[in-house]
């Protein structure tokens, strides 16, 4: 019988992830990991981060929790400490990106880096034996003709997680389950409800950390200009982290049309400003690329084929073409694509099979 350490949260899908396995036959270990820290050594302890996120405050009722989830469900509970890896990993990442003018996505670094990367591996290091390391994320995990392990997207359409899996190797998807990517939301809520759980209606987490930013970037305000795209001065900002392209909100600035966000520069520290139909662009360029099967596989599939693109987990793929350029990754889209954020990533897909793709750098 195959040991199964499950990751959890305390949310209805990792613990309907936990009963599934179990209901297969599986022995079955719940874990939860410990980022924030026993004395919030991550991040200010403030009280504006009480919403409910991945990252924050709430740690330890979440930890509390999921002990308590695990008894109920008469399987073993160990927590995992990440903190000094997240903060190296993630935290550091995530602090350089934003004062470089990019918006960068936590979720996807922490799944290559800790999630799947650190956590696992501090629990073989604290002698936890288990088999394979399984999660609640919705998305599929098949051996293709050549037997390697690829990421497919998951069946719900509208929860399909994949996007934030994208930086996973076929070795570390050999040593993955993920149960729910054959179910829908609603059948694993149905499931949860079936056996009882209080966790059955409770709300999705859906952000990395509640708090202010700034506090969480430990850096004090740098006032600077607002511009539009000829560097005509329109106001005043308390420093560029504060923004993300195609924001439009919170701009505090009078204009006959709605403003958005075009361009973050760090180098003379201006949020550059303009009206909606300056946000369209046509291709983006992305390096820091990871290829599931590797990239002379990825360069015939892109050769052969029409492939598709996400740059935001939300959105469908798009048919794009795509080719490597100098060592970077070069997307062009069929249409104008509104809003394209540098420091996100850029996806690509082989219909449901995900290939892989980058980190965005630049657009035109």
């Amino acid at each position: 019988m195959e040991t199964i350490l499950v990751g959890m949260s305390g949310g209805v899908d990792s613990t309907v992830t936990a009963l599934l396995l179990k209901e297969q036959g599986y022995n079955v270990i719940g874990s939860t990991m410990a980022i924030w820290g026993t004395k919030g050594e991550n991040g200010p302890a403030t009280q504006q981060n009480q919403k409910k996120s991945c990252y924050g405050t709430n740690e330890k009722e979440d930890i509390n929790n999921v002990r308590k989830l695990c008894a109920s469900l008469d399987i073993p509970f160990y927590e995992i400490n990440c903190v000094s890896q997240y903060k190296k990993e993630v935290l550091d990442n995530f602090r350089n990106e934003y004062l470089s003018g990019r918006t960068p996505n936590p979720c996807v670094r922490c799944n290559c880096r800790i999630k799947f990367g650190a956590y696992p591996q501090i629990a073989r290091e604290q002698g936890i034996k288990f088999d394979k390391f399984a999660t609640g994320h919705y998305a599929r995990i098949e051996r293709d003709v050549d037997g390697d392990y690829v990421l497919k997207r998951g069946i719900a359409i509208n929860k399909d997680q994949s996007y934030f899996l994208y930086r996973l190797t076929s070795e570390q998807l050999s040593k993955i389950m993920l149960p729910l990517g054959s179910y829908t939301k609603d059948e694993i809520r149905a499931r949860a409800k079936s056996y009882g759980l209080a966790v059955a209606d409770k709300p999705d987490s859906q952000d990395f950390y509640s708090g202010n930013y700034n506090d969480l970037l430990g850096i004090p305000e740098k006032k600077g200009n607002i511009v539009n795209s000829e560097g005509k001065i329109l106001g005043e900002h308390n420093g560029i982290w504060n923004y993300t392209i195609g924001q439009r909100k919170g701009l505090c600035i009078a204009a006959p049309y709605p403003l958005y966000v075009l361009e973050l520069r760090a180098d003379t520290n201006e949020v550059v400003v303009g009206y909606v139909d300056e946000t369209f662009k046509q291709t983006l360029f992305a390096n820091d690329l990871c290829w599931i099967k590797g990239r002379d596989y990825v360069e015939q599939i892109i050769k052969s084929k029409q492939i598709f693109a996400k740059t935001r987990s939300t959105q469908q793929p798009i048919e794009v073409n795509a080719e490597f350029c100098n060592g970077d990754l070069k997307v062009v889209f069929n249409d104008m694509q509104k809003s394209i954020t540098l420091g996100q990533s850029v996806v690509l897909y082989d219909n449901d099979t995900v290939l892989g793709g980058g980190i965005i750098q630049s657009v035109e």
